[in-house]
C-alpha cells in the first residue's frame, strides 16, 4: 500500500549527487543536438527522433551524465507521469528548455510535479518476502515551488487508496474512519452519524445497507471559512464499499470491480482534503455514505416503497439503483443549511459511461453559468469533464404509480440522465448544484495514470472552487 503523505521529491542538498533532466519541446532539433552531443549518432541510431514521449539517458565518463525527455509545452501534466519509470534510481534536477518553460518557471514546475508524483504511484498488499521495490528516482526541487501541485498529489494519492483497498479491508466503518483522520487532519470538526440515529436521519440510505452485516455509516465534516463573507460549500459523496445489486444481483463480470463504487466519497474527500490543505477561503461541508449493498433477510427488495429524509416516497423498481437512494438522503440534509453550492459525486450510472468512457466524468447542473467555470476549470487543468442535460421531457420516466417515484426509469435510454433528474427531486428549487457522474477507475496503465483507483475531476473541480462559485 502506497504511503500517499511521502512523494518522490527531495529537497536541494549540497555535497549530495544529482543528475541534470533536460526537458525540450518535441521536434527541437537544434536544441536535441547540442545536448546530445557527438553520441547523438548513436542515441538516434537506437530510435531516439526527439518525439513526444522519446525519453534518452545521455552516457558520461563515469556512467549516466543526465537525460533527456521531450514534451509538447501544451500537453498538460500527464506525459511527466512517464518519467518514474523511465528514469534510474537517483536525485534529478529538472532542466527546461525555453520553449518548455516559456517565461513561467513556477508553472512549468506545477506540471513537472504534479505529473511526475500522479505517475509514481503504487498500491499493493503484497508480503515483503514476494515484494522487492523498485528504488524510485526523485525530484530535486525547492520546497517553496509546486505547492498546488504537491498537494493536489498528496489528495490523489490518498483517494487512489481508498479505491484500490479489497472491500473486505475497506468496509462501511473504515471508510468513514479514515475519512474521519483525513479531515480532522486538516482542522475540521467530524460526527460519524450510525446505528438508532442514522436510521432516523437518513433513512432510505439506512434502507440500502440494511442487507450487510457492516452497518452503515454517514459522516459529515465541517470546517469554517477563514472569513465571515467565506461562500459555503457542501460536499456529497457515494460510498458504496461494495455494491452487490442487492437482490437485483450483479453478474459477475459486473461486479469484479464493485470496490470501486465508493469512488464518488472518495472524489469529495480527496478534494475536501485539497481545499483545507491549500488554505482556500471557504467554509465547507461534506457527507460520505459509506453503505454496503448486500443481500441478506433484511435487504431491500425489488418493489419495496422506502421513505426518504425529505418525505418523498421512493418505490424501488431496481435494487442496483441504490446510489441515488443513497444520495438522495444527503442531499436534502446538505440543502437545509442553504449553501452557496452543492456538489455530489458518485459512480452512479454505467450509461454515463457507454456515453462518454471511462475519462470523461459526466456533468449534470441546475445553473449553466455554474457547469461552464467548471468545464472551463477542467480544461485549464487538463481534467476535463463533459456536460449532460437535465431534459426535463424525462423526468416523468421517474414517476409510479403508487409512490411518489421509482429509482428505476420506465425506459430503458438515457439512464445517466433520468439518474441526475432522479437526484433533482431533492434539491430545492433554487439551490445551485452540480453533480459529477464518474468511473474512479483506469482501466489500464498510461503516464500519470496507473490502472485502478482515479479521482477523476479533483483537478478539475479544485482549480473551480479556487477560482471562486
Amino acid at each position: 500500500m502506497s504511503n500517499a503523505p511521502f512523494l518522490p521529491l527531495c529537497a536541494p542538498c549540497d555535497g549530495e549527487e544529482t543528475y541534470p533532466l533536460h526537458i525540450v519541446e518535441a521536434g527541437e532539433s537544434a536544441a536535441l543536438s547540442a545536448l546530445l552531443g557527438r553520441d547523438e549518432p548513436f542515441l538516434r541510431a537506437q530510435g531516439f527522433e526527439g518525439r513526444a514521449g522519446d525519453f534518452t539517458l545521455l552516457p558520461g565518463k563515469e556512467g549516466i551524465a543526465g537525460a533527456v525527455f521531450c514534451i509538447k509545452p501544451t500537453a498538460g501534466p500527464m506525459p511527466y507521469g512517464a518519467l518514474p519509470a523511465k528514469l534510474p534510481e537517483g536525485r534529478w534536477v529538472p532542466q527546461f528548455h525555453p520553449q518548455v518553460q516559456g517565461q513561467d518557471t513556477r508553472a512549468a514546475l506545477e506540471e513537472l510535479i504534479l505529473g511526475f508524483c500522479l505517475g509514481a504511484y503504487q498500491y499493493h498488499l503484497k508480503g515483503a518476502a514476494q515484494h522487492t521495490p523498485k528504488a524510485q528516482p526523485k525530484l530535486c526541487i525547492a520546497a517553496e515551488y509546486g505547492r498546488e501541485a504537491r498537494l493536489l498529489a498528496r489528495a490523489a494519492w490518498l483517494g487512489r487508496d481508498l479505491i484500490n483497498s479489497p472491500a473486505n479491508l475497506m468496509g462501511p466503518a473504515e471508510l468513514a474512519a479514515a475519512a474521519r483522520h483525513m479531515l480532522e487532519e486538516r482542522g475540521a470538526c467530524v460526527e460519524l452519524i450510525e446505528g438508532e440515529a442514522l436510521r432516523q436521519a437518513y433513512p432510505c440510505l439506512a434502507a440500502v445497507g440494511a442487507g450487510s452485516d457492516r452497518e452503515a455509516v454517514v459522516v459529515v465534516g465541517q470546517k469554517p471559512g477563514r472569513s465571515k463573507a467565506a461562500p459555503r460549500l457542501s460536499l456529497v459523496g457515494k460510498g458504496v464499499c461494495f455494491d452487490t445489486g442487492g437482490y437485483d444481483l450483479k453478474p459477475g463480470s459486473s461486479m469484479a470491480k464493485m470496490k470501486k463504487d465508493m469512488g464518488g466519497a472518495t472524489l469529495m474527500l480527496a478534494l475536501a482534503c485539497a481545499i483545507m490543505e491549500a488554505e482556500l477561503d471557504v467554509a465547507l461541508e461534506i457527507r460520505l455514505g459509506c453503505v454496503e449493498n448486500s443481500i441478506s433477510g433484511h435487504a431491500m427488495r425489488p418493489g419495496d416503497v422506502l421513505t426518504t429524509r425529505k418525505g418523498l416516497r421512493v418505490e424501488v423498481g431496481n435494487t442496483d439503483a441504490e446510489g441515488r437512494l443513497v444520495l438522495a438522503d444527503l442531499l436534502t440534509e446538505a440543502a437545509e443549511s442553504q449553501p452557496d453550492l452543492i456538489i455530489d459525486a458518485a459512480t452512479l450510472t454505467g450509461a454515463a459511461r457507454v456515453a462518454l468512457g471511462p475519462d470523461l466524468p459526466a456533468l449534470f447542473s441546475n445553473d449553466d453559468a455554474l457547469a461552464a467555470h467548471i468545464l472551463a476549470a477542467g480544461r485549464h487543468a487538463h481534467d476535463p469533464l463533459w456536460q449532460l442535460p437535465l431534459w426535463a421531457d424525462y423526468d416523468e420516466w421517474m414517476d409510479s404509480p403508487i409512490a411518489d417515484c421509482n429509482n428505476l426509469s420506465s425506459r430503458p435510454m438515457a439512464g445517466a440522465i433520468t439518474a441526475a433528474l432522479f437526484l433533482q427531486r431533492f434539491v430545492p428549487e433554487g439551490q445551485r448544484w452540480a453533480h459529477i457522474d464518474t468511473y474512479g477507475w483506469n482501466d489500464n496503465a498510461r503516464p500519470g495514470r496507473p490502472m485502478g483507483g482515479e479521482v477523476l475531476a479533483l483537478r478539475a473541480l479544485f482549480r473551480a472552487v479556487s477560482e471562486g462559485f
